[in-house]
């Protein structure tokens, strides 16, 4: 490829800022939904009479389909074309939709949530990828992962927001029947105006063993995760879980290393910067459930907030994320090394999850859980922008969708890890605080207001968890990470080993 700036931008599709709308959107859809049903969950388990030991299914069946399906999600789009991909996966996932939000039984509603995840594993690397093929240029690549990294750091908090809104003010069903018109939009949307390279597809053959053994070993890690935090760490069925998964993942490694067309080429993972990525960006989700899980506890059953109220109140973390992401993330991206901008983001979020280890039950808003949340918003915004564009940085245009893949199945993971490990972490501390001042519960009243405390304690606890996994995220992004800037004048990738290292110090993300 030619290696002077002017001429990069002539072979560029014209209408690729018009489809950047539309992959937005898509991404906007699947990131609401993972926190949207989570507002809606208490109305629809009252509904459809879910049982409080398979409520944790709705969230659950969508999680292991997901997280399972992603890898093979994002060969297939390498192999039968992300635009092809992309728009099955968003029809798919509005059928989901519509068939959750029509649920008549719990069965119904649970076999929707795995469908919404299946197709969302095809959804969520053909958008990414396609990014990564249609954007070359290193300033405009800059921008357009500067919207994509702020919906996708900011789209959780508009989940809330929009759950809180639909659940109360109509019904829990909207919170699906939602996905509907995003879907038809970006669809359409697709269809007339992205134009995939042709020369970005992968002509390889599917590896089936590969398939069996990613999709198996994710789903046992994620269900691990999600067992560890209801039955206990040390209970039989999660180790059990743990150990198959160990097994099928170490399984997948050595297939993927001896197969002539990988599912997953070791070369994605290996390299230095992308390992650097995959590994910070999951901590951080971790480190984020933190925030989202216990934050929304805490303003709905502490301080009395409602769901709308709660999701309001998170409104300045989602501008937060958008400054960082694109005022500061983009503008800077083609400047200073991805390293400079990731590690300081992680510890401005730090910074602002240490002020929320303050929150008591008469703690103020405007004093200490606004500033927190714009600090984290801010940080994770800067952060999250070059992360998202270096993950796909110097792979060969082949592995695109796979690369993007492995994005996800770190932020999937890692908010699976998140949910369990600091769940656990507020529990054994609410426990321990509540048995530690049992004694202080003469009355009623005394005892409703310790078991707040012993609540709030929990969720401190935790949150102080979440800064230390902050603080190792952004270790890992600065000491890692190795790319230099970007200068505005390289491709994305070439179509082999030299193209890939004679991209790195011009497109280094």
């Amino acid at each position: 490829m030619p290696e002077t700036a002017p001429h990069k931008t002539s072979y560029a599709d014209p209408r690729r800022w018009n489809a950047l709308i539309f992959i937005a959107l898509a991404q906007l859809m699947v990131v609401l939904d993972a926190t949207i049903v989570n507002i809606a969950l208490p109305s629809a388990q009252a509904d459809l009479n879910i049982s409080d030991g398979n409520k944790q299914w709705v969230i659950t069946a969508y999680a292991l389909a997901f997280g399972g399906l992603l890898l093979f999600g994002g060969r297939v789009a390498d192999l039968w074309g992300r635009k092809q991909t992309f728009i099955v996966g968003l029809v798919g996932f509005a059928a989901a939709s519509a068939l959750g939000g029509a649920a008549v039984s719990s069965g119904m509603l649970l076999g929707a949530r795995a469908l919404q995840g299946v197709f969302g594993a095809l959804l969520a690397p053909s958008a990414l990828s396609l990014l990564a093929v249609m954007f070359t240029d290193a300033k405009e690549r800059a921008k357009a992962f500067g919207v994509f990294g702020a919906i996708a750091g900011g789209g959780g908090a508009v989940g809330l927001i929009l759950g809180g809104v639909l659940t109360e003010y109509l019904d829990w069903r909207w919170t699906f029947f939602v996905n509907i018109p995003f879907a038809a939009v970006a669809a359409a949307g697709a269809i007339a105006v992205i134009r995939e390279p042709s020369e970005s597809r992968n002509p390889s053959k599917l590896d089936i063993p590969g398939v069996l053994l990613a999709t198996s070993g994710l789903v046992a890690l994620v269900y691990a995760f999600t067992r560890a935090e209801s039955d206990g760490w040390s209970a039989r069925p999660t180790i059990a879980l743990y150990v198959a998964a160990a097994v099928l993942l170490t399984a997948f490694v050595i297939v993927e290393s001896r197969v002539k067309a990988p599912l997953l080429p070791l070369r994605v993972i290996t390299d230095r910067n992308r390992g650097g990525v995959y590994a910070s960006l999951g901590l951080a989700v971790i480190g984020m459930f933190g925030l989202f899980l216990f934050l929304t506890y805490y303003m709905q059953i502490v301080k009395g907030y409602s769901p709308v109220e709660t999701g309001l109140a998170f409104l300045p973390m989602v501008a937060g994320m958008i400054t960082g992401s694109t005022q500061i993330g983009a503008r800077l991206m083609t400047r200073v090394p991805p390293r400079l901008l990731m590690g300081p983001g992680f510890l401005v979020a730090a910074s602002g999850m240490l002020l929320l280890t303050q929150i008591d039950l008469d703690t103020s808003y405007p004093a200490v859980i606004l500033p927190a949340i714009l600090l984290l918003g801010l940080g994770m915004g800067t952060a999250f922008m070059p992360a998202m564009s270096l993950a796909t940085h110097g792979v060969e245009p082949r592995d695109a969708g796979v690369a993007s893949a492995m994005v996800n199945t770190s932020q999937q993971v890692g908010g699976a890890i998140g949910t369990a490990l600091l769940n656990t972490i507020a529990a054994s501390a609410t426990t321990a605080y509540a048995t530690g001042h049992a004694a202080t519960a003469s009355s009623a009243s005394s005892a409703k207001l310790l078991q707040l405390q012993s609540m709030v304690h929990g969720y401190t606890a935790a949150i102080a968890w979440a800064v230390g996994i902050l603080l190792l995220a952004a270790a890992i992004a600065t000491t890692l990470i190795s790319a230099g800037r970007q200068d505005g004048g390289g491709a994305v990738a070439g179509s082999g080993d030299e193209a890939v290292e004679d991209a790195v110090p011009v497109m280094a993300h």
